[in-house]
């Protein structure tokens, strides 16, 4: 299988915020190749706290993203650390001083990346678990043209208020260590990333896993050590880098495209993609009410609810074999139409 990585210079990008963001760049992986009439493209765009490696147990030949017949490309969000970020950006927009970077924003530049480095005609599907499944909606919106498909799972087309005040309750875990200097720090803040961790995880999963004590499926013998490794992973982090995702994750929203008047419901309806919405029946922070709400304003959508206890976990590539079956049904189905 042929892999490439990918670093996509865009030069000064002027952002939806009004600011800018100087000399950008855009990492992403590709897997498969490129037919000779440049169509066969699937893009999955990087979640939360995800690289392109993330989707790595999907994509593959035969797999669910299937490099046989398939050129699948993983463009990374800035402020993961790969792409243009508070850890690695120029001078003026390191550390506290990177802009406000919209999910807008982020579509815009991949879309330059699979036109102007690939030359592509038709995108046959843009997918994404939890952020990528935001940026799904968004490609969808913008360029009706040219994707044919989207399936956005575990996530949705803007960020809902309840959600919001999930964002701004890690946020707040992780500035109230006097470390973090609002972003002005010398060492990492860890006090602050491992309240992160601890907080965000109670948020992950479902009432139902904990009380089945599911964390030993993951290979944990007591909670506390569920805890522990939200804690350490969250530690590999930036502080900013987390922020800076998490400011493009609250401000998301498809009514934001210029050439709407009418807002998210507009935006919504605009849509022309066959879509599978797959939310999982017990994500506390993208709960299936709302997807099924934001299909009653697509055209050519179903809802197809991922049956499982992880939450919103269960849409995580590869981490629970039951939900990641009923995904690999609805591709195949939505590639067959």
């Amino acid at each position: 299988m042929t892999e490439e990585i990918i670093k996509f210079d865009l030069g000064d990008v002027e952002l939806l915020s009004g600011e800018k963001l100087t000399s950008a760049v855009l990492v992403a992986k590709t897997w498969g190749r490129l037919s000779a009439a440049r169509d066969n493209v699937i893009v999955l765009p990087t979640y939360y706290t995800g690289t392109h490696e993330g989707y790595a147990p999907l994509v593959g030949p035969g797999n669910v993203f299937d490099t046989n017949r398939y050129f699948v490309v993983s463009p990374n969000l800035f402020g993961n650390g790969l792409s243009t970020s508070p850890s690695n950006a120029i001078d003026s927009n390191s550390g506290p001083r990177f802009p406000q970077v919209d999910v807008y924003d982020n579509v815009l530049c991949q879309h330059r990346l699979l036109t102007e480095r690939f030359d592509v005609t038709d995108i046959q599907l843009v997918a994404g678990w939890s952020m990528g499944a935001i940026q799904a909606f968004h490609w969808a919106v913008a360029f009706p043209d040219l994707v044919r498909r989207i399936l956005p799972w575990c996530g949705s087309a803007r960020c809902s208020p309840h959600n919001q005040v999930f964002l701004a309750g890690v946020k707040a875990a992780l500035a109230a260590d006097p470390v973090y200097a609002d972003g002005h720090y010398d060492v990492p803040p860890e006090a602050g990333l491992k309240a992160f961790g601890r907080v965000y995880c109670g948020w992950a999963y479902s009432q139902s896993f904990f009380r089945e004590a599911l964390w030993r499926e993951l290979g944990f013998e007591t909670l506390d050590d569920l805890l522990s490794f939200w804690e350490t992973d969250h530690l590999e982090w930036d502080a900013n880098d987390l922020l800076a995702k998490l400011r493009t994750w609250h401000t998301a929203d498809v009514g934001k495209w210029s050439f709407l008047d009418g807002g998210y419901e507009q935006a919504l309806s605009s849509i022309k993609s066959q879509a599978i919405v797959m939310p999982s029946r017990t994500d506390l922070y993208f709960p299936p009410e709302d997807s099924v709400v934001e299909v009653g304003h697509m055209s050519y959508a179903e809802v197809r609810v991922i049956d499982s206890v992880w939450g919103h976990c269960a849409g995580g590539p590869g981490r629970e074999d039951a939900a990641m079956s009923q995904l690999a049904c609805a591709v195949k189905d939505l590639l067959a139409r």
